[in-house]
């Protein structure tokens, strides 16, 4: 067992014993674990999206405090990702991930959903919130790739992806946080082995500039929209915030938020929980 991998069971071990279940579901033929929180609030059950590469332990420090405010809190591994492995007949496309995440929402949470997704999953929330509305009853998004952006921006943010030696995989780690932990510096070699997850590798290889999100996809959203985005964003190009600006509807709020990275959910998880129970307050979708 690696050391990242003793460090993502031993996450899992610490949110068990703080009352959060670990559950394996089956999914469009998939193994599917997520983890489920049964929280004290009124607000709708959130469903939360990991990015590409990630996995439902990165939201690990923000079950807890956002249990507090709304009816249950689900975070779910990704098909070859987390504890979800990868299905015998090999990585999935980025389109079944996108129906898996879609019949999970529909056969285990049944009941709509604030739907918060960061980065890949960011860009996946947009398609299910575009193509099954009445399953979202709010919509955040922390970083959310998708945007449509030059050949050559596109290139070089999905080549960016393509880690093989340890100077790139700390140049990765580097991108993904506002202040990299010195840690998952010094565990190069194992970040680099995360990054060459095949289903990453899958789906490098697979996106194309065609999958971004359209103008009329986001303009036609209809539910509360929140979009969070740093200043210290160093992953996903200026550009794609320039992008969600311009298109998302008049009624969604984007916060630049002073000091946040591509991963706030790690390394600022109370004030991104609080702009959260914030936006969900004002719209009457938390206590």
């Amino acid at each position: 067992m690696t050391l990242l991998e003793t460090a993502n069971r031993t996450m899992r071990r610490i949110l068990r014993a703080q009352g959060v279940e670990s559950e394996v579901h089956r999914v469009r033929g998939h193994q599917v674990h997520a983890y489920r929180l049964e929280g004290q609030g009124l607000g709708p059950p959130l469903l939360l999206v990991h990015g590409l590469g990630s996995s439902a332990n990165a939201y690990w420090r923000t079950l807890r405090p956002l249990a507090h405010h709304f009816r249950r809190i689900w975070a779910l591994d990704v098909p070859g990702n987390g504890f979800s492995p990868t299905p015998s007949t090999g990585p999935l496309p980025w389109r079944e991930q996108l129906d898996t995440v879609r019949s999970f929402l529909e056969d285990v949470v049944r009941e709509p959903v604030f739907l918060i997704g960061n980065s890949l999953g960011g860009a996946m929330s947009l398609y299910l919130a575009h193509e099954t509305p009445a399953a979202v009853r709010a919509l955040g998004l922390i970083s959310p790739a998708g945007a449509r952006l030059e050949d050559q921006r596109f290139k070089d943010l999905v080549n960016s992806f393509d880690v093989n030696t340890l100077a790139e995989a700390r140049a990765m780690t580097k991108r993904l946080f506002a202040r990299p932990p010195l840690p998952l510096l010094l565990l190069a070699g194992e970040m680099r082995n995360l990054y060459a997850n095949p289903t990453v590798k899958s789906l490098i290889r697979e996106v194309k500039p065609a999958d971004a999100v359209s103008e009329s996809m986001l303009a036609g959203l209809p539910m509360p929209t929140l979009l969070i985005w740093g200043t210290k964003e160093k992953l996903l190009p200026p550009e794609g915030l320039a992008y969600f600006r311009a298109h998302l509807p008049k009624h969604a709020e984007i916060h630049e938020v002073e000091g946040f990275g591509h991963m706030p959910q790690m390394e600022n998880p109370r004030p991104l929980v609080r702009r959260i129970i914030d936006f969900a307050r004002a719209r009457s979708l938390a206590g």
